[in-house]
């Protein structure tokens, strides 16, 4: 299977991800009792919320790819591991990976041992550099095109990185602020959200 073709097999809803039918994120994180439990801890906390950081923008997208053909639970669970393996998403760190890396990388098992993912966080890391040079920073190339329908955005980061399907594409822009549907209008954490003030919510 290429990049293309696994990335296209991620859902578009966490929702079919953690396979509650009918139940829509919001409504799920309802039932947890556990207020620490990796799904509520993102979902109150991060889920939809603009990221200001290029570093951390660059977490969530290998995040996303690294999704792909898996379970979100699966890659809450191994966050904090992903982070360690790759210097804490150091863009100018993981860009200069050399073979060696690869070779660590596909050696550890608190991530996703996928070699098409691993060359790929290691590609986008490289292509980030080149659009910090040219627009300031990756946030501000993402606010230089927004807003955008999900076709436009997905044909522009297939053109711009490596293994980014449509639905990779969608999840990490719902989950930064620049596509709506994050979150429910009567979720408790809708209001929240809104103060943060995501892209969507308002064009240029």
């Amino acid at each position: 299977m290429d990049a293309e073709s696994e990335g296209a097999t991620q859902v578009t809803q966490i929702v079919i991800q953690i396979n509650f039918k009918n139940m829509s994120y919001c409504s799920y994180i309802q039932t947890l009792n556990d207020e620490q439990n990796v799904h509520k801890v993102y979902h109150d906390n991060h889920y939809g919320f603009p990221i200001e950081d290029d570093d951390e923008l660059f977490c969530r997208l290998v995040l996303e790819i690294n999704q792909a053909g898996l379970s979100w639970t699966t890659i809450l669970n191994k966050q904090e591991t992903f982070r360690k393996a790759y210097h804490n998403f150091n863009i100018k760190k993981v860009a200069g990976y050399k073979e060696k890396d690869v070779e660590r990388l596909l050696g550890d098992a608190g991530i996703i041992r996928n070699k098409l993912k691993v060359n790929a966080a290691i590609e986008n890391a490289r292509t980030i550099l080149l659009l910090q040079k040219e627009f300031g920073s990756f946030k501000k190339w993402l606010d230089h095109h927004h807003p955008k329908t999900r076709e436009e955005w997905t044909k522009l980061f297939k053109k711009t990185f490596k293994f980014t399907g449509g639905e990779i594409v969608n999840e990490f822009l719902m989950s930064t602020g620049y596509l709506p549907g994050a979150h429910d209008a009567n979720c408790s954490i809708y209001k929240k959200l809104m103060k943060s003030k995501p892209a969507w919510s308002s064009k240029k």
